[in-house]
């Protein structure tokens, strides 16, 4: 007899639609798997033929074909146990088959049959919403997960035997929805302020320039200067995650399996900092079998920070500037084409030499002018130019570190600037665009309109500078964000000047 099975297939973050048939005939002992199965999918026979054994079922006798449709997909994992299971049954008169044409099915078996929780459950649920089915039958692990998708009825399973009672009619449950409205109603996660950052006024203004705008921002300065302890309250500034936001980011984690047990959500924005010693897929994504997500895309919808830029492999650095153009990474290798979300704030870090006291006034430099050729020799200037705040973090003096009043504006102060400044964005872009960083030359030449002493400012500084098409593009989205944070909608001087101080930090080669 043969049974179909509604399940599907995690490749990128979606989840493709995949057929479980199993046909059981009269002949030998024989289970036959096609469609492309790995190694993970090939050892299912082997727990499903436990899993229905120890929950009291008998095991298809006779020629057993099971086929994975589509055929020319490759199957990996552990998540088409559950289905397997199912469509055995159904093939050999253990179950009424009816119900199996309404409901997807995903989840590993346990050989006692409980069914252990899957990765990539969010996009499995979106998955069955798509295709117009009533449910999705999932591990219980996965269901806070699931839940989140309103649309379709999320029902969880303990063990292959909830799951037969309840496909058979024998049991009937009530699905499992998620409180979306309390998760993001909650505030149990600690932010650190801003103004716990002692000094560094100027440092904190281009924090929030980049926040309001969405731009990519580079500190430069002696070490212990507070590089990382600013890039850390980036997060805490940015507006609040949408709902749409905060699924492109949970699919992203929960295909990468780093989701955890009974979580649901991600409400905020994540902050990324992997060590200098990151390889290229790594950041970019990739990777042998199962392609997984990168740095680039785990940071999607929040803030990726590099501490000790120039420590990086070239190459590692070099796979950043797509994604900061187009807010996507392409990866194909010989078996397959990927495309993850990565649409990101970059902030870096840098030392202004190798020992790190350049511009520091109290501590001498050790480093020839070679060596610092050098060190800032290992940044592209692509890469560099696609970053649109450069600002310097000095020493902090004995003054600025023993004052200990808070220093500047809160968290919650400047957030809500940042908030305003871009809800300015959303109603003049309509959508096309979600910031200014992200204006294209078209949308530049509409939204950015100058004052005359404006212009003459900007053509200064890039007769002076040297700077490129590239950074007249930059220079201009920078303003319109300065102006938003004062809602106007003409860029004055005052505007691009200060847009010009964040393009000209430049090395001071020792005499």
């Amino acid at each position: 007899m043969l049974a179909r099975v509604h399940s599907c297939a995690v490749l990128g973050i979606d989840a493709h639609p995949l057929a479980v048939e199993v046909d059981a005939r009269p002949g030998t002992n024989k289970i036959r798997m096609v469609g492309l199965p790995d190694t993970a999918v090939k050892e299912s026979e082997d727990r499903v033929c436990s899993a229905l054994r120890n929950s009291g079922f008998r095991f298809p006798r006779g020629q057993v074909v099971i086929n994975l449709a589509p055929a020319a997909m490759r199957k990996e994992g552990s998540a088409l146990d559950l289905p397997i299971a199912i469509g055995m049954l159904a093939s050999s008169d253990q179950l009424d088959g009816n119900r199996l044409r309404d409901y997807l099915l995903v989840g590993e078996l346990a050989l006692d049959g409980s069914i252990r929780p899957v990765a990539g459950a969010l996009a499995m649920a979106l998955s069955a919403r798509d295709r117009g089915l009533k449910g999705i039958l999932l591990p219980e692990a996965n269901a806070e997960e699931a839940g989140v998708v309103q649309e379709v009825a999320v029902y969880p399973m303990r063990s292959l035997e909830d799951a037969h009672a309840f496909l058979a009619g024998k049991v009937e449950r009530e699905p499992y929805h998620t409180d979306v409205a309390a998760l993001f109603n909650s505030n149990h996660r600690y932010i650190p302020d801003i103004n716990e950052v002692k000094g560094q006024g100027h440092v904190k203004r281009a924090l929030t320039v980049a926040a309001a705008g969405g731009h990519n921002m580079l500190m430069c300065g002696p070490p212990g200067t507070g590089k990382t302890m600013l890039a850390s309250r980036l997060p805490g500034i940015l507006p609040d995650m949408t709902f749409q936001e905060a699924l492109e980011t949970t699919q992203v984690y929960s295909v990468a399996g780093m989701m955890g047990p009974r979580k649901s959500l991600i409400v905020h924005r994540p902050f990324r900092s992997p060590h200098h010693t990151a390889t290229t897929v790594s950041i970019a994504g990739g990777g042998h079998g199962q392609p997984n997500p990168g740095e680039v895309s785990m940071a999607h919808n929040g803030v990726l920070f590099l501490d000790e830029l120039p420590e990086f492999n070239r190459a590692s650095l070099e796979v950043l500037r797509q994604p900061l153009e187009d807010g996507q990474v392409h990866i194909r290798r010989a078996s397959y084409a990927i495309t993850f979300p990565s649409r990101f704030t970059l902030v870096v870090a840098m030392n202004p030499c190798p020992c790190g006291y350049l511009t520091d006034p109290k501590r001498a430099c050790r480093c020839s002018s070679g060596d610092i050729q050098r060190y800032v020799n290992r940044l592209s200037g692509p890469l560099m130019d696609r970053i649109d705040i450069h600002v310097d973090v000095p020493a902090l003096s004995f003054e600025e570190l023993s004052d200990d009043q808070p220093s500047g504006e809160s968290t919650a102060e400047v957030r809500r600037k940042v908030q305003a400044a871009r809800e300015r964005q959303r109603a003049r872009y309509q959508g096309r665009f979600h910031c200014n960083a992200h204006l294209d030359s078209k949308s530049i030449r509409k939204h950015c309109i100058m004052e005359p002493a404006a212009k003459q400012v900007l053509e200064q500084a890039m007769n002076a500078l040297g700077l490129s098409a590239r950074a007249y593009d930059k220079i201009l989205r920078v303003a319109r964000t300065l102006a938003d944070l004062e809602e106007i909608d003409t860029l004055g001087e005052n505007h691009i000047g200060e847009a010009v101080q964040y393009r000209s930090l430049k090395p001071e080669l020792p005499a």
